[in-house]
């Protein structure tokens, strides 16, 4: 919080920064949490100038799913998003989380992520397409959004082959990748979705409850795709309680096959965490496309 960031935040907000102290969890940017001297609270996130459009991605996104949340859903607001000398900086309304709830709270949470699938669906952005207006990031990794009229093939394409043209890079062969992608192209052929405005990288540690009855999403990464994408996800990395799931589907059941696709789409993720991390990803991303190359194609 050096001179220039604290002229510029008081400028923005309108008042002094009184005191400021880190927030852990993020991988990516370093976070804080400011006490201003009208005594509203604000989250902070900071990074080097060039990650300035990652930073302006997520203020976009967080717009995007706030006009169609219903009340009991919140997102933080975006309040100020710019460069400010060797900073890329997002000022962010501050959010009270609460220690994990029961499954009553976990229910309203899957019920209002259903109810907001749903609104998007009236916006009517991308005129019956898959993708979104503007490329953006899940992690730090690009994310390829130009629209496409086939979700099978904006999958495989924009998702899927953007990931495994990675893999090199990381110096990891995987083999089968093309039977891969013809394999999840048949298994996809006979799905046809509605393009919802989806969350895009909804693990457990992007939600939380919060006081009252609502709860709250951040860190998205958006698009206009299949909605069992943020079901599979909710499943990925520990993964959400039982009771979100039954509160979705109470609200919106989920179409034949949405099981077996779950691996189709958490492989995305999969390849996403090998290509930024490594490790026993790798393990996991092979693991996932045998299954997948392996599985029968429905008749």
């Amino acid at each position: 919080m050096n001179d220039a960031l604290q002229a510029w935040l008081r400028q923005q907000l309108g008042a002094a920064l009184r005191s400021h102290s880190p927030v852990g969890g993020g991988c990516i940017h370093s976070a804080w949490m400011l006490q201003l001297a009208d005594g509203r609270r604000v989250f902070v996130k900071c990074n080097r100038a060039a990650a300035l459009p990652l930073l302006e991605a997520e203020a976009d996104g967080l717009a995007a799913l706030a006009a169609v949340a219903p009340a009991e859903l919140l997102l933080p607001t975006p309040l100020a998003c710019a460069r400010v000398g060797d900073q890329a900086v997002l000022v962010l309304s501050w959010l009270d989380l609460k220690p994990r709830g029961d499954d009553r709270d976990w229910s309203r949470l899957g019920q209002s992520l259903a109810r907001l699938h749903r609104r998007s669906l009236a916006q009517g952005a991308g005129q019956g397409r898959f993708g979104w207006q503007r490329d953006n990031f899940i992690g730090s990794t690009p994310q390829i959004n130009a629209w496409h009229d086939d979700w099978g093939a904006f999958f495989v394409e924009r998702r899927l082959r953007h990931q495994l043209r990675q893999a090199p890079a990381s110096a990891r062969r995987l083999a089968g990748t093309e039977r891969l992608l013809l394999r999840v192209s048949s298994l996809l052929a006979a799905h046809q979705p509605e393009p919802v405005l989806v969350h895009g990288d909804l693990w457990s540690g992007n939600a939380a409850l919060l006081p009252g009855d609502t709860a709250a999403i951040y860190d998205p990464a958006v698009y206009r795709g299949d909605r069992e994408v943020d079901l599979a996800m909710a499943r990925l990395f520990g993964g959400f309680p039982a009771a979100f799931f039954s509160g979705y589907e109470q609200e919106w059941p989920l179409p034949p096959g949405a099981r077996e696709r779950v691996d189709v789409y958490n492989l995305y993720h999969l390849l996403n965490h090998a290509n930024l991390f490594g490790g026993g990803y790798w393990q996991q991303v092979e693991a996932c496309i045998q299954l997948l190359i392996s599985r029968e194609v429905p008749g």
